[in-house]
This record gives C-alpha cells, sequence and structure tokens, in this order.
C-alpha cells in the first residue's frame, strides 16, 4: 500500500510538520513551496499538481471546494481538514488515518481528523 504525500495549508504549526516528518511521513508545508498568501483555490490546486492530499484547519471553505470540485468533476489527492487543537492530538489522529488510508484510498476524499479518534 502506497503512503501519500502531504501538502499543509500555511496556517498549520511548523512543528506539526516537523513531527510528521519524524515519523516519515512526505510533507510540505505552504511556507517550503513559496506559496504564503494564495488563495484557497489555489492552494489545492498546487496540491493536486503536486499529486499531495492537502491538509488544513479551515474546514468550512475546503469543504466547500471539495464539493464544488465533485459538482465539476474535478479530481485531487484527498483532502484532511482538522479542528485546530494541541499538536499531539492532531498527530495521533493524522497518524491514525496515515496508516490506515493509501494514496489511492485518499483520492478525491475528504477526510476529517474528529472521526479518526
Amino acid at each position: 500500500m502506497s503512503r501519500f504525500s502531504l501538502y499543509l495549508d500555511e496556517n498549520i504549526q511548523v512543528g506539526l510538520a516537523e513531527a510528521l516528518r519524524a515519523r516519515g511521513v512526505d510533507v510540505l508545508t505552504t511556507l517550503e513551496a513559496r506559496n504564503v498568501g494564495l488563495s484557497d483555490l489555489e492552494q489545492l490546486q498546487f496540491a493536486v499538481e503536486s499529486r499531495r492530499t492537502f491538509f488544513s484547519y479551515n474546514k468550512r471553505d475546503f469543504a466547500m471546494l471539495h464539493y464544488a470540485g465533485l459538482a465539476e468533476h474535478k479530481e485531487h489527492y484527498g483532502i484532511i481538514l482538522s479542528d485546530q487543537l494541541p499538536i499531539g492530538i492532531v498527530l495521533r489522529r493524522f497518524m491514525k488515518l496515515y496508516f490506515a488510508l493509501s494514496t489511492e484510498d485518499m483520492k478525491d476524499r475528504l477526510e476529517y481528523l474528529g472521526a479518526w479518534k
């Protein structure tokens, strides 16, 4: 089962990116990609072009982009949304999801970390 690569929205803590990398997750941050300040749609398009699953705390806007994209038959490599919680909680939930779902499973999928307690 192939593991998905991750692209983190600009509002995600640097500490989370470091913790994910320490656990073997391929992570690219918005800052590293030099995409700070791009619109939500542009961020998601970059994730698609990079074949990465997108992770954000901006649940409302990215859920809307997911459903709008479905209606227009636009593909993406997965969107993971979470409440902004302590890094340890987000990390624990994310790792459960990461080891349960493959790159293929994440294709066009919207996941809420709150479901991975």
